[in-house]
């Protein structure tokens, strides 16, 4: 299957398929995660259900007392699978959308998908499984908040995600096409409290702010290696999704070293732990141990940096570089894989 998506913030240079973990590695991981402490799995990609092992990997989870998240496109799940997945004890799932209109929708996942994914919808909600319809969003549909909120109240969503574009990996390359002016950014915050008057009663509604506009850095992971971490396909450990882009050495892998190891013990994972490694104004701010400094994936991709105070923070003296520049708007590049 080919991921065209524009605006996600994975690596612009993707792992290979062919060197992906096998179900007895996955299994591996899981046991680690679990004597780890781990009490929640997420099943992302890239797209997961592509995986033929993976409703044994979900009943592995399950039977190890985990929570199971099923995070999709919905373009390869077909009824057999969910049925699968199901039974083996899938917990949740979420539901990636991209419009509220089919023909925006494809526009924007470079392929013809929207109608797959109602069709998902409709499997998952008769299946009995709690769904959350995740939209990122940008300028080519940020305007339509109260549309996209009604699709998701159709669908039977029981929760409803709506968050600004990430911007790195491919969401940086396309940053010029993507980011909405700050009058877009005002009327979705507005949107956003009207949806939530109108569907708060059926669905819980998150809306994620976008920090270029706040002045205030997002939290990176809620603490750099405290809290959670990332897996990739092909066995890269990483304190998110985005940190194998940061200069150093290479990040550790679950072929070479146990989780535990690799959380205690690992240079990456200890990096940016705590608040020792931060320079100013970070280091004298009150609000250190809340915003972490900022995410350190935006900060390296922007300045160069990696120990730099996130530019989304109005204190960075990089804070210019949050904005994006004036002017007729550029095609999006798709990224493309298979």
């Amino acid at each position: 299957m080919c991921i065209r998506d524009s605006y996600c913030s994975n690596p612009v240079q993707i792992d290979p398929v062919r060197d992906e973990l096998s179900t007895a590695e996955w299994i591996t991981v899981l046991d680690q995660a679990r004597a780890l402490g781990v009490l929640q799995v997420h099943f992302s990609g890239g797209e997961p259900v592509l995986r033929p092992d993976l409703a044994d990997l979900v009943a592995h989870a399950r039977a190890l007392g985990m929570y199971t998240n099923l995070v999709t496109s919905g373009v390869g799940l077909s009824h057999g699978r969910l049925d699968r997945l199901g039974a083996a004890g899938i917990d949740h799932v979420q539901l990636s959308v991209q419009h509220a209109d089919t023909p925006a929708a494809d526009a924007i996942a470079g392929l013809r998908a929207h109608e797959r994914k109602i069709e998902a919808a409709g499997l998952i909600r008769r299946a009995d499984l709690p769904l959350t319809i995740n939209v990122v969003l940008h300028a080519a549909n940020v305007d339509r908040l109260a549309d996209i909120a009604a699709l998701a109240a159709s669908l039977g969503a029981e929760r409803l995600e709506l968050a600004h574009t990430q911007y790195y990996g491919w969401g940086l390359r396309n940053r010029a096409a993507l980011m909405p002016t700050t009058n877009q950014v005002r009327r979705s915050a507005v949107a956003a409290r009207q949806v939530r008057e109108r569907y708060g009663d059926v669905m819980d509604i998150v809306y994620v702010e976008p920090d270029h506009f706040t002045g205030r850095p997002k939290p990176c992971m809620n603490g750099w290696g405290t809290r959670q971490f990332a897996v990739s396909p092909t066995g890269v450990v990483l304190p998110c999704l985005a940190a194998a882009q940061l200069p150093g050495p290479p990040p550790p892998s679950v072929r070479a070293d146990g989780l535990a190891a690799i959380w205690h013990d690992s240079e990456l994972f200890n990096r940016f732990r705590g608040t020792a490694w931060m320079p100013d104004p970070c280091r004298s701010c009150d609000l250190r141990e809340l915003d972490f400094g900022g995410c350190r994936c935006q900060a390296f991709q922007l300045t160069g940096d990696q120990t730099a105070t996130d530019p989304a923070c109005s204190l960075s003296p990089d804070h210019g570089l949050v904005t994006a520049a004036a002017g007729p708007r550029p095609l999006m590049i798709p990224r493309r894989y298979r």
